[in-house]
């Protein structure tokens, strides 16, 4: 289990909830949280995916997510 972190396109706690059922529902996400206070409303994810597949699942909620450092 490693912990990724992304930029994204999510602007608020609506927005938020409707990326909930995605990554809740997901057995190989261990914990995840948006800082929206950040300006890159920083997505952290704990999980054994690759980036690529964090980004496919925000892309199926509507929303973007490019891999940080």
């Amino acid at each position: 289990m490693e912990t990724l972190k992304f930029k994204t396109n999510i602007k608020c706690s609506g927005c938020v909830a409707t990326v909930t059922p995605f990554f809740n529902k997901d057995n190989a996400i261990e914990n995840w949280q948006v800082d929206l206070l950040s300006p890159e409303r920083l997505l952290k994810v704990e999980t054994s995916h690759t980036s690529n597949e964090i980004a496919d699942l925000m892309k199926r909620a509507g929303y973007t997510a490019e891999e940080i450092a």
